[in-house]
């Protein structure tokens, strides 16, 4: 077997390797995110239970701190691809 088939074989380890590396990454980038949402839409439901009146200004307050902790899903995903 020649040297640079070798060096390719090498590499493509290196690249499965890797690209695992980033599916694990990510999957611990996402633990945060979803506890997080979990106790953002426990505590809005909590607090529509309180004061129904309040529903629309806690579903609206809800929905924008669903989508910053998703942000951080998506920190995560975007590491994992370039690490």
């Amino acid at each position: 077997m020649s040297v640079a088939l070798q060096a390719a074989d090498v590499l493509a380890q290196q690249e499965t390797t890797f690209s695992g590396l980033g599916a694990v990454g990510y999957g611990l980038a996402a633990i945060g995110p979803g506890i997080g949402i979990g106790i953002v839409v426990g505590k809005a439901i909590e607090g529509m239970a309180r004061q129904p009146e309040m529903a629309g200004q806690l579903r609206t307050t809800m929905f924008l701190g669903i989508a910053f902790t998703e942000a951080l899903a998506l920190i995560g995903i975007v590491a994992g691809f370039i690490f």
